[in-house]
């Protein structure tokens, strides 16, 4: 398949639509036959929903390609010859990514490594061996462009070939500081991907969405050093749910970085302690790419994030009359969630659906606060899917 200009332009119109995601996207698509249909239907559409809904103008659409190009990105759609076969066949792949660098990288197989931020002299000196020995195994290795092990993976890799996503727009490189670095992987033959529009500045909700691309680009993901509440283990799990191998470097018990990837091991992931732990573990996938969703064996314990709201506000009754829903409480800035979930959280767990009740808040408004609070560290979640306040 092969998008012309029009069609790419309709393409990035209805992904970028308020309340589109990569299932509504689909499913319209799937039902007009494209994008441009389904734009023109959408108003219609929206009537029997619970929310208005206007596109986005073919000016802004216009404006944000030419942006791209100007700094040398350029959009790919899934179905694409340089869209990445890996990541096509991850649930909800992103229909549309923005790619800079050299595109011929992303059909060489690849490993994720990701760890803390704050991370040991001994995990970054671990990445940097593990990185190098990867990349002369003929290894891609893919991160999130982030402080510690991020970092140290991507720089240890650059002469082998490495892959950084993004959790904002090309233009908003996070952290500022390692704007340095894009250019060296740009540089180096690598490339950088972005699924969120040019100007787009990352928040708390766009790192897990980052994440579920970068489990998706590999054949597995390592995870070197992570708290229990680590972003690094939402990566794990996506990595689970997409068919993936899980990887974990065991650490101390007395080190706090250590205690979630020591869970993941307990969990039955794959302890890591040389370069060949991973490579004969993946050599029997490479070459396969049919990856079956959630065929993995771990019993991670986290919530269903891939079919969860918390990433799009989805669009609901597109496939036929509108749905029966209670009328949601009206919603408030960011902020104010943020502050009146607080207000109702203590160490006492308390269900999803409750915390709703009692702070007069939307479900998916509270969904998306608890993960940025569980990215904070403020709240921890437990088996039966409640959640308390971290003492």
């Amino acid at each position: 398949m092969q998008l012309n200009p029009a069609q790419r332009l309709d393409w990035l119109r209805l992904i970028r639509t308020e309340g589109v995601g990569p299932r509504t996207f689909r499913t319209l698509i799937n039902r007009f036959g494209g994008a441009g249909a389904a734009l023109e239907a959408l108003p219609d559409l929206a009537k029997r929903g619970v929310k208005r809904v206007v596109p986005v103008t073919r000016a802004q659409a216009e404006a944000e390609l030419e942006a791209a190009a100007r700094i040398g990105a350029r959009l790919v759609a899934m179905g694409e010859d340089d869209y990445p076969k890996l990541l096509q066949a991850a649930d909800s792949a992103p229909p549309l990514i923005a790619i800079r660098g050299q595109a011929a990288i992303l059909s060489r197989p690849a490993i994720a490594i990701v760890g803390s931020r704050n991370a040991s002299a001994a995990g970054l000196g671990f990445t940097e061996r593990l990185a190098r020995g990867l990349g002369e195994a003929g290894l891609v290795v893919v991160s999130g462009l982030a402080r510690g092990i991020d970092a140290r993976a991507h720089k240890a890799s650059l002469a082998s070939g490495t892959v950084a996503v993004l959790a904002g727009g090309h233009d908003r490189i996070y952290p500022a500081n390692h704007q340095a670095l894009v250019e060296s992987i740009l540089d180096s033959g690598g490339a950088v991907l972005a699924e969120m529009p040019m100007g787009w500045e990352p928040r708390g909700r766009d790192f897990p969405r980052r994440n579920r691309i970068i489990s998706g680009l590999a054949y597995g993901t390592v995870v070197v050093e992570a708290a229990r509440r680590s972003g690094s283990l939402i990566t794990a799990r996506f990595a689970l749910e997409q068919g993936r191998e899980v990887f974990a470097v065991p650490g101390s018990p007395l080190d706090p970085r250590a205690e979630g990837t020591n869970d993941l091991i307990r969990q039955g992931a794959t302890l890591v302690s040389e370069v060949e732990h991973v490579t004969s573990a993946i050599a029997p996938l490479l070459g396969r790419g049919d990856f079956e969703q959630g065929a993995g064996q771990l019993a991670l314990d986290r919530p269903d994030l891939a079919d969860a709201p918390i990433f799009w506000d989805e669009l609901d009754g597109i496939g036929g009359p509108a749905p029966e829903v209670e009328e949601e409480p009206e919603e408030a800035e960011p902020a104010d969630d943020r502050a009146r979930l607080i207000a109702y959280l203590s160490p006492t767990p308390i269900g999803t659906d409750d915390l709703a009740r009692a702070a007069g808040l939307s479900v998916r408004i509270v969904q998306t606060t608890l993960l940025e609070l569980e990215l904070d560290g403020r709240i921890e979640r437990h088996g039966s899917g409640a959640v308390s306040l971290v003492s």
